[in-house]
């Protein structure tokens, strides 16, 4: 099957992948975009499956504070060189968690992070997906999490990333 150059650019457009894999999608999925995507989603979980125990040593600390001043946030994350950590992508895909954090406040990074000796009451009370930042829904678009959206600048970028610190400022608290 021949796909067209302008469905290859809809489609890089949309998820951000490289040219051949998105022709590689069209093909594979005979034209039908939606599956092309979800395809592609596929691949990028599983590239960053296979990056996931690279360390992270290089990064930024980006810093969100929301109009009137009276909300803030701070986060670290972290790639693998500093030529990534450079980029306007990943400089993006910072300032859009720091916005996360200012906007959701997360308690926690992941579920990892939850404290163990969290009695079992408090433990069963808590909404996993409203307290830990990488279960949240996006709020640029709900229908991903922050996890999904780090797992998609990993296929896109080729390097492992990670949110290491996440620090909230609220002047009403």
């Amino acid at each position: 099957m021949e796909v067209s150059a302008a469905c290859i650019k809809e489609l890089r457009e949309q998820c951000g992948a490289g040219i051949m894999d998105c022709r590689a999608a069209l093909v594979k999925t005979e034209g039908d975009m939606e599956k092309a995507l979800e395809l592609l989603r596929e691949q990028g979980f599983a590239k960053a499956a296979k990056k996931a125990d690279r360390t992270t040593e290089q990064g930024l600390v980006e810093a969100y504070i929301h109009c009137g001043g009276r909300i803030g946030a701070m986060v670290e994350v972290n790639c693998e060189t500093d030529f990534v950590a450079r980029t306007d992508e990943f400089k993006e895909l910072a300032h859009n968690i720091a916005m996360q954090v200012a906007a959701m406040n997360p308690a926690y990074i992941s579920e990892e992070d939850i404290p163990a000796d969290m009695c079992e009451e408090d433990r069963a009370e808590l909404d996993v997906n409203s307290v830990c930042l990488l279960k949240q829904a996006y709020i640029k678009d709900p229908s991903l999490t922050i996890n999904d959206i780090i797992v998609n600048n990993i296929a896109k970028m080729g390097e492992n990333i990670k949110v290491s610190r996440i620090a909230r400022f609220d002047l009403s608290e």
